[in-house]
């Protein structure tokens, strides 16, 4: 195929195993050397959440029934994923879950900038190793420093309600194509991988696509 595979990827940077899944697309493009572009591409997992967050262990309980033994042993494999694909996730009793909404419209401005993927890796960080908050306007702002963008632009983004249409519209379009979990890897509009998979099915994938042995989804 003539280009670059164009990958939308849905997530939200409150998700743990976005960042595998993402980590893993990266390895996977990395070892086959194919070429892409990555279109960051919003979702939230709990768009009501409150400003000041819900404890982890508790939000799982009450969202999903899990017991603290299988939300423990849960983070444990998430950890450990990490740790093989080069990040430190530090989960603790204290870890909680925050808004990600402004994080979402600071990295639709990172998209336009050319700059999604050092936006989206610096929120990662800031939320699952610093264990800082996605909705506290003052750690959006060191994430987008570690960034490298432009903190006085982001700055101003934050205090308006600046591309908060585009994020709902985005979140809507992702929605009604029949996107209701992430992550969600779309390759050229045409083939979906979802969920934390390993380098290796990426890897497959990016390859049949490229020889043309790709069946439709």
């Amino acid at each position: 195929m003539a280009g670059p595979l164009r990958i939308d990827f849905v997530s939200d940077v409150a998700c743990p195993w976005c960042v595998v899944g993402l980590r893993s697309l990266l390895k996977a493009l990395d070892e086959t050397g194919a070429k892409a572009e990555i279109h960051f591409q919003p979702f939230e997992l709990n768009p009501d959440m409150a400003p000041e967050g819900e404890n982890t262990a508790e939000h799982v309980a009450k969202k999903y029934g899990s017991t603290p033994e299988r939300s423990q042993a849960a983070r444990e494999a998430i950890k450990s994923h990490g740790a093989a694909l080069g990040f430190t996730f530090n989960y603790g009793p204290e870890s909680r879950i925050w808004n990600t909404f402004d994080a979402h419209r600071l990295l639709h401005w990172a998209e336009l900038e050319g700059n999604g993927l050092a936006l989206k890796e610096a929120l990662f960080k800031l939320n699952f190793t610093d264990q800082r908050s996605t909705s506290d306007h003052a750690a959006l702002i060191d994430a987008v420093r570690d960034a490298g963008l432009d903190v006085v632009r982001a700055q101003a983004i934050l205090a308006t309600d600046e591309f908060a249409a585009e994020v709902r519209h985005a979140e809507e379009f992702w929605r009604s194509n029949g996107i209701n979990a992430v992550p969600s890897a779309i390759f050229n509009q045409r083939w979906l991988i979802q969920g934390g998979q390993p380098p290796e099915v990426f890897a497959r994938v990016i390859g049949d696509i490229l020889s043309g042995k790709a069946k439709e989804a």
